[in-house]
């Protein structure tokens, strides 16, 4: 007698990194994603034009639907052993406002990673990426004056390619987070520090996932993309003015010292 065997089921995400763009996801997902009791199943669909399951909680089509079928977003996800943790990216996910309780919804038990970069130069980059990309057509200080404009063309929905300066407002976006998460499941780490210290970063993202620290680093970099100038004095003095009492009123939730963030 000839026996089938059983496939195993697809199991539910243990974590997500869930922001911020341009702030370091990938490269910790990167990280992650080597550790032997980590497995990021959506990686590869890191340069896909069509992407079911890394951006599955800010698909408004699909939501619209009603029933949600979670089939494209377990896709890999499947557990050889209980003591494989699996993970996910979409850092768009804290900005896009449906999104979070979408995740409560899915999975109350999830733990979210969250990391926040000096908006001002978040924004810079994320313009610079859209540059790069022949998507932007206009100077930086011009970019972020038509975001207004160009947020009104998207509506009833948020902003995505052109959201320079609407996603470096992180105080409404971790209050967000904390309205649905306790704050045990969520890990909010500063990209300057990651930046400055991989090992201690991925240290504590490790404890917080309940997991033994990865022993070999060796000599990871973050990554960052060249630019073709600097943001000048001007740029860089406007965005802190719009952001300084955002970044007070995030200082206060995380109890951070986000000095650096308003330094013209």
């Amino acid at each position: 007698m000839l026996f089938k065997l059983k496939r195993p089921a697809a199991a539910k995400l243990d974590f997500i990194i869930a922001g911020v763009q341009k702030a370091g996801t990938t490269a910790l997902s990167d990280l992650l994603g080597i550790h032997p009791k980590i497995k990021m199943p959506h990686q590869d669909e890191l340069h896909r034009t069509v992407q079911p399951a890394r951006h599955f909680f800010d698909d408004e089509e699909r939501f619209a639907q009603g029933e949600i079928d979670y089939t494209p977003l377990h896709r890999g996800c499947v557990r050889k052993r209980d003591s494989i943790l699996i993970g996910s990216c979409t850092p768009i996910y804290i900005y896009w406002r449906p999104a979070i309780e979408r995740i409560w919804n899915y999975n109350n038990k999830v733990k979210l990673l969250i990391l926040l970069r000096n908006p001002a130069d978040r924004a810079f980059s994320h313009w610079n990426m859209q540059r790069d990309r022949g998507l932007e057509n206009l100077d930086f200080l011009a970019a972020v004056q038509e975001e207004k404009n160009r947020a009104r063309e998207a509506l009833p929905f948020q902003l995505r390619k052109f959201s320079y300066v609407d996603r470096g407002f992180y105080a409404e976006q971790i209050e967000r987070v904390l309205r649905y998460f306790p704050r045990e499941q969520v890990h909010v780490i500063k990209f300057e520090d990651f930046r400055r210290d991989v090992r201690q970063t991925l240290d504590a993202v490790c404890n917080f996932l309940g997991l033994e620290s990865l022993e070999n680093l060796n000599s990871f970099e973050t990554g960052s993309t060249p630019y073709a100038r600097k943001m000048t004095d001007r740029e860089r003095k406007h965005l802190v003015d719009l952001y300084r009492r955002d970044i007070e009123r995030l200082e206060k939730l995380l109890g951070w010292d986000c000095s650096d963030w308003k330094m013209v």
